[in-house]
């Protein structure tokens, strides 16, 4: 192998877990984004990514790689910005450990994000959420499951990875609190419904027995992955969707779940730091593009506000060529 593989197995292995004590679920997005980048890189190159060296990583390669992902793999912009941001980290990790690659390192951190559409949320009205939260079959293994996760993913706004992720000793005993472990190692304790604490008590009772600490379990006894829950959202959706057509118009991802919680929330309590509090948020500027989604809060400003008066009359020509225009063709009105 070149020395690129060995600097890269010492930033993900060592870097971003022990020195920058990222957590695991930003390592396993970075690995993925150089999976990403040297499977392309190995093809454009033809050779095998273990021989490729760092300096064939140059900017012009990956502008390159990140026009690839938008077209050909039809990522959106966000999740580009998230490729560069992982690649940018690692050259910042090569630049005192590699002084050769300094310059070519200055060059990929030019490379400018590109600007992302602020679009508002996407969120289910409260009958697509019940029809949701009724679709898992209930005397079913599988179906237990599934609503535990789909009650436990909504009343706590978990992303994806909180909720896959989440261990058998985050669960209060009495099922009353649930401890989670959010983005940038927030944690937030919240209460729980009794609806989803008897959803959640009703999966432990027919919980196999595992050597894993995480809750939710697939079908072969293993840790629930991010796409095993994706395929279980998707199915529930389809069946959903007979209870409630509306939803089958949505695109309802696991984070549109997280969206629900929090329109919920605001529409309930009219409190934005709720909200935030809430979901775990860092500040309230990542919180505030549920203002915008409510349509609550456009008619409470609408209602407050006076609206103009217009004076009544009618148009009258300044000349008498332009008044004939006017009135050239107009049929004869006896109520005038």
């Amino acid at each position: 192998m070149t020395a690129l593989a060995l600097h890269l197995a010492s930033f993900l292995r060592e870097h971003l877990p022990k020195e920058r004590r990222a957590s695991q679920h930003t390592c396993e997005a970075y690995a993925q984004s150089f999976q990403l980048l040297l499977g392309f890189a190995a093809a454009r190159l033809k050779i095998t990514p273990a021989k490729i060296e760092i300096e064939r990583l140059d900017a012009s390669l990956i502008l390159t790689f990140l026009e690839h992902l938008e077209k050909k793999r039809g990522n959106s912009v966000r999740t580009r910005n998230a490729r560069l941001a992982a690649i940018n980290a690692f050259f910042r990790f090569l630049e005192y450990r590699v002084p050769s690659c300094l310059d070519q390192a200055r060059r990929i951190h030019a490379i400018p994000m590109k600007k992302t559409d602020q679009a508002l949320v996407g969120y289910l009205i409260r009958d697509e959420l019940q029809a949701l939260l009724d679709a898992p079959d209930p005397n079913t293994f599988s179906g237990i499951r599934d609503r535990a996760m789909l009650h436990l993913a909504f009343a706590a706004g978990m992303r994806v990875s909180e909720l896959v992720g989440l261990r058998l000793d985050q669960i209060d005993h009495s099922l009353s609190t649930v401890h989670i472990i959010g983005k940038g190692r927030r944690e937030r304790v919240l209460p729980l419904w009794k609806e989803t604490a008897t959803a959640v008590k009703a999966w432990l009772k027919v919980r196999p027995a595992s050597n894993a600490p995480e809750l939710f379990l697939n079908a072969r006894g293993h840790a629930m992955t991010r796409s095993g829950f994706e395929y279980v959202l998707a199915k529930h959706v389809a069946t959903a969707s007979r209870a409630a057509p509306s939803i089958a118009g949505k695109s309802v991802s696991p984070h549109v779940l997280r969206h629900t919680c929090a329109m919920h929330t605001l529409q309930a309590t009219r409190d934005v730091r709720k909200v935030s509090l809430w979901l775990g948020h860092a500040s309230l500027q990542s919180t505030e593009v549920y203002l915008r989604a409510d349509p609550t809060e456009k008619l409470e400003a609408l209602a407050a506000m006076a609206p103009p008066m217009l004076k009544p009359g009618r148009f009258r020509a300044p000349d008498k060529l332009m008044a004939m225009l006017s009135t050239a063709g107009r049929k004869t009105s006896y109520a005038e």
